[in-house]
């Protein structure tokens, strides 16, 4: 069997054709590597966003609860002492509107 010797210049084709075809497919591999990796830190962060989102929630029921007018009155009058204001303690003042 007899071998063809390539030229100089075949030989650079082949090599840069073998250089090119690495280079793609190391790229095509990062590519999906990256894509992959982003799509986890999205799930990642859905799920933070979501634990987040039912946080929230909690704490405005419980600002809700907290700042219920029966609990305030509860409050003030078991805790602080305070009174309903006698009928003498109460001003009354003619509202006069500018004609």
């Amino acid at each position: 069997m007899i071998r063809k010797k390539l030229s100089k210049k075949e030989l650079a084709l082949g090599i840069i054709i073998a250089i090119l075809v690495i280079f793609t497919l190391t790229f095509y591999i990062w590519h999906q590597m990256e894509s992959i990796r982003i799509g986890y830190e999205i799930g990642e962060l859905e799920e933070k966003v979501s634990a987040l989102r039912e946080g929230v929630n909690k704490l405005e029921t419980k600002k809700a609860t907290l700042l219920a007018l029966d609990r305030v009155e509860k409050t003030a009058k078991k805790d602080l002492k305070l009174a309903e204001p006698k009928e003498k303690q109460i001003i009354y003042k003619d509202f006069n509107p500018l004609p």
